[in-house]
């Protein structure tokens, strides 16, 4: 779709075209995340069952403690299982969550079990804090001394290297459809998100919640907050490098779309809270309309929207891009949840064949 009015607003912002998604990828690691710690050696788990008359005996609730070995070191995180009880292949999310909790705030578990999914979800902070300590788990493990260089891993690369873990155990799982695999998070994590499923093909949908700065929003030109803002205040969750762009994003020959697009050729959705500023919907969007020429490259319709700016209640869907503006504030609630859903089913029959 033709969207001259949007790609004009691009061009005064200064937004860079597209590269090749290894080209992009590279810069995202060298400049903003740092890149991905290794991939384990080894990893094993040990299943412990929590709760097996789960959301009335529809579902059966375990934890699930993962180990990786890798450099003679292990590291060991628990994840939490809802299974529905049916039978049958249950396409399932994976949630990088603020807490360990089942249900939450931020996650209507008994819903997504209604709906014929499974949940897989971890605490971001049983993988590494949330702080500038990188002594502490994953980051102890990475760090001699908790000292990094410029372009070592900050802390939202190693939650999203946890969720490649969570995806390693899934796949020994017989009754979860790999075709229908969701990652997502709000936030911080819908940062993570995003980053976990550009760097792990095995994630057929990536879903971000108001991630914002150093997310889902394009940064030149945006509204609310700015690198200034999310490094300056936490500089652990990037590498070193981005320290660069904090007094200067004009220095940046790169955006967030790179992030998005290296996605590509498989979905993504973006969602955006009309109150939220800080995350500047409008500039989440933008990133969609960016990023979209990608998906063409691979012959598949990236975004398809409205050729103007985001309005409360607008659903766009159709494409491998999607994106929703809905009211209320920075939150993952029950109705990104279900827009979530929608767009997942709507998709779901193109994904390759179940395994």
């Amino acid at each position: 779709m033709e969207m001259s009015v949007l790609n004009d607003i691009l061009k005064q912002r200064g937004v860079p075209s597209l590269l090749s998604k290894e080209e992009m990828m590279d810069i995202m690691f060298r400049e903003e995340y740092g890149y991905m710690p290794p991939k384990p050696e080894k990893v094993s788990w040990e299943k412990e069952k929590i709760f097996g008359n789960f959301c009335a005996g529809k579902a059966t609730l375990d934890k699930v403690n993962i180990t990786s070995e890798f450099g003679g070191k292990k590291f060991t995180f628990p994840v939490y299982v809802a299974m529905p009880t049916a039978e049958g292949k249950f396409p399932f999310f994976v949630h990088i969550a603020f807490r360990d909790d089942v249900p939450d705030r931020y996650m209507p578990t008994e819903e997504l079990i209604d709906n014929g999914f499974a949940v897989l979800t971890f605490c971001y902070k049983d993988v590494t804090s949330d702080d500038g300590d990188f002594t502490d788990g994953l980051a102890g493990v990475l760090y001699e001394d908790g000292k990094r260089s410029e372009t070592d891993a900050g802390k939202i690369a190693m939650w999203a290297w946890a969720s490649h873990r969570v995806m390693d155990y899934a796949e020994s799982v017989d009754c979860l459809d790999k075709s229908v695999s969701v990652v997502c998070g709000q936030s911080r994590l819908g940062k993570t998100a995003l980053l976990a499923g550009a760097t792990d093909e095995r994630f057929v949908f990536t879903h971000s919640n108001d991630s914002g700065c150093s997310g889902a929003a394009i940064t030149k030109g945006k509204g609310g907050e700015h690198v200034i803002h999310v490094y300056g205040y936490n500089p652990f969750w990037y590498c070193k490098n981005y320290a660069k762009y904090v007094h200067n994003e004009d220095l940046m020959q790169f955006d967030q779309h790179y992030l998005v697009a290296s996605i590509a050729p498989r979905y993504v959705s973006i969602a955006s809270a009309e109150t939220d500023e800080g995350s500047c919907p409008e500039s989440e969007m933008l990133t969609c309309v960016a990023a979209s020429p990608m998906w063409e490259r691979f012959g598949k319709e990236g975004f398809v929207c409205d050729d103007r700016l985001p309005m409360v209640n607008d659903v766009y869907h159709k494409g491998s891009i999607g994106y929703i503006l809905r009211k209320g504030t920075h939150y993952f609630g029950r109705e990104d949840w279900q827009r979530l859903i929608e767009f997942i089913n709507l998709h779901k029959a193109d994904t390759p064949v179940s395994k």
